[in-house]
């Protein structure tokens, strides 16, 4: 057991090294791939059997980084064919002085269910709304709390959010179901939510500045309401259950189109945009609109090989065992949501990524929590979001950076908040009402 804590040191000391020093994410998990390797050699294990761990633990995710590099292309095609920036136009029209707060979260939500990205609705329509929110005279503080909100709740219950399709391959569920599991078990926050930022709002009045953002998207774009379509085919494929995979390549289909016919965009041109992203030489579209691509995917998905090779070390060589019979002992006296959220909280401030910190979650909770289905909609409630709630880590970090809020927004990020403690309160609840009757 000695052994096996020193390790875990080690690893939190090398990701605390690169955060610090700014080394790239992949690096790191990579070092910390070269400890769990030597602790692995260290027991007896020889390189051939835990390199086959490696690919066990790989084969996990194997699938879903196709569709994550199909998310790449899809987000730039949507940025090229004017998606991205006609939905920025039409929802901006609706942000008024009045209730700014509450709009801004639910514009956000909207955004982030059709993007599936919690970075790319920063980029756009967060930046949109702190940019109003600062001619209004809105305290940056306030907005930026509501607009973090408001990404994460597509990031946690999107058909094409990576952090969903993840947890689904993970636990083995499927995803649209968990998506209407998500849908129930966060509704009494998301009321909760609403009030709060519509009561916040009251007190937080501003003047009645705006940024005209259809002028200056149509300097750059043709803007129809026809480049709604690749966004709405993803609701409506989702609403029939199609294959996520269909899903994309339909919207991808739809947008290059798009890209072709309005934007009078050359072939050659649409080839570059799928693989490097939407580039932009006009400094303000470019804060707003650059990125995408297949290339853009590259770097999430070696994130998320590098931290399933993990979990197959870990299963292979019972680095885990110990932590995860504290885990169970824990969560028999807290109810399994509550040893679930216990456990995202310490992997997410010790992972500095979201991708990380779910496959540690799932890998130390699986026993707390054998149904699949309550397992999957435990980590979408708990680590999803706590993630996000970690200054230090890149959920948190980035969005507040992109967008130029305070990183004490983070505080007023309501939504990230209700949701695991109204489901931890349910828990305890049930589990009390079992217990009496018993």
């Amino acid at each position: 057991m000695m052994l096996e804590n020193l390790v875990m040191l080690a690893f939190v000391a090398v990701l605390m090294f690169c955060v610090a020093f700014g080394v790239p994410t992949a690096a790191a998990l990579i070092a910390g791939y070269v400890i769990f390797i030597l602790y692995g050699m260290k027991k007896g294990y020889s390189v051939p059997s835990l390199l086959k761990m490696s690919w066990s633990g790989l084969g996990t995710v194997i699938r879903i980084l196709f569709i994550f590099l199909l998310i790449g292309i899809l987000t730039a095609l949507w940025r090229g064919a004017g998606t991205i920036p006609e939905i920025i136009a039409v929802s901006a029209g609706l942000i008024h002085p009045s209730g700014f707060l509450l709009l801004s979260f639910l514009l956000n939500c909207a955004v982030s269910v059709l993007t599936g990205t919690s970075f790319g609705t920063a980029a756009t329509m967060g930046v949109v709304c702190m940019t109003m929110g600062s001619a209004m005279g809105v305290n940056p503080l306030f907005t930026g709390g509501a607009v973090v909100s408001g990404i994460f709740f597509g990031d946690r219950c999107s058909p094409v959010s990576t952090s969903a399709l993840l947890v689904s391959e993970l636990t083995g569920t499927d995803l649209y179901g968990n998506i209407r599991r998500m849908l129930r078990s966060c509704l009494v926050p998301f009321v909760l939510t609403c009030a709060a930022y519509l009561a916040l709002g009251a007190f937080s009045r501003g003047g009645s500045g705006a940024m005209d953002v259809k002028t200056m998207f149509s300097g750059h774009f043709t803007l129809h309401w026809i480049l709604l379509i690749p966004a709405l085919l993803i609701l409506v494929m989702a609403a029939f259950r199609a294959k996520v995979k269909y899903t994309l390549l339909a919207s991808a289909a739809a947008a290059a189109v798009c890209c072709l016919v309005f934007q009078k965009m050359p072939v050659p041109e649409l080839i570059r945009l799928m693989i490097f992203g939407y580039r932009s030489e006009d400094p303000q579209l470019a804060a707003m609109m650059n990125g995408g691509g297949f290339l853009s995917m590259v770097q999430v998905s070696v994130i998320v090989g590098i931290s399933s090779a993990y979990a197959g070390i870990f299963e292979g060589t019972g680095l885990l065992l110990g932590i995860k019979r504290y885990v169970e002992a824990v969560s028999r006296k807290i109810t399994p949501f509550g040893g679930i959220l216990a456990v995202s909280v310490v992997t997410s401030m010790i992972s500095f990524n979201q991708t990380l910190a779910i496959i540690l979650t799932d890998q130390l909770t699986k026993d707390v929590e054998p149904d699949k289905e309550k397992r999957a909609l435990a980590l979408e409630d708990t680590v999803v979001l706590m993630a996000a709630l970690v200054p230090w880590s890149i959920a948190g970090n980035v969005p507040i950076s992109t967008i130029g809020a305070p990183m004490a927004s983070l505080c007023l990020a309501f939504y990230l908040i209700l949701v695991p403690l109204w489901n931890f309160a349910r828990a305890l609840t049930q589990n009390r009402k079992n217990f009496e009757r018993n």
